[in-house]
């Protein structure tokens, strides 16, 4: 029997950093590495292609650091403007 592959559909999708990640929040995924039990990403700032990093894939599930898809700022809340 096949084994299942670990994150199947990580090449191409797009990702939003809650936070900058050398100046840039939005990234694609160009690669991917598997290691042992581990899978890793390539990942690519989407306006400067120049910037790559590799990230462990499993990193990609927590919401506080990445967000699926390429996601807008959120607005300021309660900055006193009408």
């Amino acid at each position: 029997m096949a084994r299942q592959q670990r994150f199947p559909h990580l090449v191409g999708s797009k990702w939003t950093a809650t936070r900058e990640m050398w100046g840039w929040r939005h990234f694609q995924v160009v690669n991917r590495k598997n290691q042992g039990k581990l899978v890793f990403a390539e990942m690519v700032a989407s306006c400067d292609h120049q910037v790559r990093f590799w990230l462990n894939a499993q990193l990609l599930k927590d919401q506080s650091l990445w967000q699926s898809g390429w996601r807008s700022l959120a607005a300021p809340e309660n900055q006193g403007f009408i």
